[in-house]
């Protein structure tokens, strides 16, 4: 069984020292993965509802915290390790120019030696949408058509698109990514639409805050999308978070890979960089060192 870490880049982990050496920690301690998330602004007041809390509210103490850009704080952390796997848990993609996003992809992907996990989603707080000036209707249509013309810049010598929200003539983007034909393209989201997505279009899924209970049904609704779409199943690849500071132990993880879960991803922010690798290493002998004789 996987265990992942999330996340790094946000808040005090923003320090670049406190980074270098958490994500060090983190590979040497055995984690399978490393994510942080993607925010280009917060705002203080929203009407918009975090998909992922009873409350609706994001978990933060406020919205006036650091929140690195996921690429840099991957391409930062790719450096300062050599195995572990690297991942967007989520980038906002259709917040995004298609075009630079798939040469920061391909870019990130070749500095870390084939490493990232392209974890994608459609966002949720309209309020962000606003301020880059990108239309918050119909961002799961933008989504699936930016990726669309994204995979051919990662595969065509000299490709071309036109679209409906996208259009370039013919054009070399280089470099390839090193993972071929692409980097994974996990997405996250719990609705039928999101989870209709990682069946027909998507190499896994990352879910956040759902109960072993409750995920062994989407997984099942997944690998049935999949296959009703001429996909193989077994291909894709479910990860699970339990959210940012929420408690996670073996028993847990157990429940998680009995409901077909490959990857169960800690919430937890580093904070003190005196601490900090005490804290990694407690952490792993809790959950990273049984869980990989699961």
């Amino acid at each position: 069984m996987q265990i992942g870490f999330f996340a790094v880049g946000i808040g005090p982990s923003a320090d670049p020292e406190l980074l270098a050496l958490a994500a060090r920690a983190i590979e040497q301690c055995g984690f399978h993965s490393l994510w942080t998330g993607e925010h280009v602004v917060l705002v203080s007041q929203y009407a918009s509802k975090y998909p992922y809390t009873q409350d609706g509210r994001m978990p933060l103490p406020n919205t006036k915290v650091d929140f690195l850009d996921p690429f840099a704080t991957l391409t930062f952390a790719a450096a300062h390790t050599k195995t572990i796997r690297l991942g967007t848990g989520i980038c906002l993609v259709p917040e995004h120019k298609p075009v630079v996003l798939a040469k920061q992809v391909a870019s990130l992907d070749k500095l870390s030696g084939g490493r990232f996990d392209f974890g994608v989603g459609v966002g949720w707080l309209a309020e962000e949408f606003a301020a880059v000036g990108v239309p918050w209707e119909r961002r799961a249509d933008r989504t699936r058509e930016y990726l669309k013309a994204m995979k051919l810049l990662w595969t065509e010598e000299e490709p071309e698109f036109k679209g409906e929200f996208c259009s370039f003539p013919k054009v070399c983007s280089y470099p390839k990514p090193v993972q071929q034909p692409h980097p994974p393209i996990i997405f996250g989201g719990e609705s039928a639409p999101a989870l209709k997505r990682v069946g027909e279009v998507g190499d896994g899924w990352f879910g956040v805050n759902v109960a072993p209970e409750d995920v062994r049904a989407k997984v099942q609704r997944m690998r049935q999308y999949a296959k009703t779409a001429g996909r193989d199943p077994e291909k894709l690849h479910f990860s699970v978070s339990a959210g940012i500071g929420a408690p996670v132990g073996l028993d847990e993880v157990k429940r998680y890979r009995d409901a077909g879960v490959h990857q169960v991803v800690v919430g937890t922010i580093p904070r003190d960089p005196n601490t900090a690798q005490g804290d990694i290493e407690r952490l792993a002998e809790k959950i990273v060192v049984p869980a990989v004789k699961l």
